[in-house]
């Protein structure tokens, strides 16, 4: 008898841990966008922030558990990590977010992957940064206007796209 109990309540185990996996994990993520402030949030590769109006992403929250992200801010640079639902970037200071990077953590990061791409002011959609890279720009001057956030099982095929997901604009030497 308790041999048959026990090998019920392992092989349900078994069958939850592997369903719980398998499933798409829910994100969501909110910004904040000049002109507007706190928008709507958003979740599983939808748009925050502005696309076409030429507004700059300030701030940004994401909610999603062991996840850890940085902004790249106007007169700023690389802001240090926050966890779920930390704000990166400023808010009431007028500044451009200008790229960002977004990394699991945890027992999290051994089952899922994170890619996220940035809408750049004058360039458009950047293609998708994974697990900590960044993306948007840097020493450019140019503003994030939104963001897309993906959370897929680790390993699963995602298509990065043909751009970059980073520009990286650095200053020459002066001359003498």
């Amino acid at each position: 008898m308790f041999k048959k109990t026990f090998s019920t309540i392992f092989l349900a185990a078994i069958i939850f841990f592997a369903q719980n996996v398998s499933a798409q994990p829910q994100i969501s993520y909110q910004a904040n966008v000049e002109g507007n402030g706190w928008m709507q949030a958003v979740g599983n590769g939808e748009i925050a922030g502005t696309v076409m109006q030429a507004k700059r992403l300030e701030a940004l929250i994401i909610n999603f558990g062991g996840i850890k992200y940085s902004a790249h801010v106007q007169n700023i640079g690389w802001q240090n990590w926050t966890e779920s639902g930390g704000v990166a970037g400023t808010v009431g200071q007028n500044l451009r977010m200008e790229a960002i990077r977004i990394q699991l953590s945890g027992s999290t990061e051994k089952y899922f992957d994170v890619y996220y791409r940035a809408h750049v002011e004058n360039i458009g959609w950047l293609g998708w940064a994974k697990n900590g890279e960044p993306s948007g720009s840097a020493g450019a001057s140019l503003r994030m206007e939104a963001i897309q956030i993906k959370i897929v099982n680790r390993g699963t095929p995602f298509d990065r796209g043909d751009k970059p997901s980073f520009y990286q604009v650095i200053p020459k030497a002066p001359t003498v």
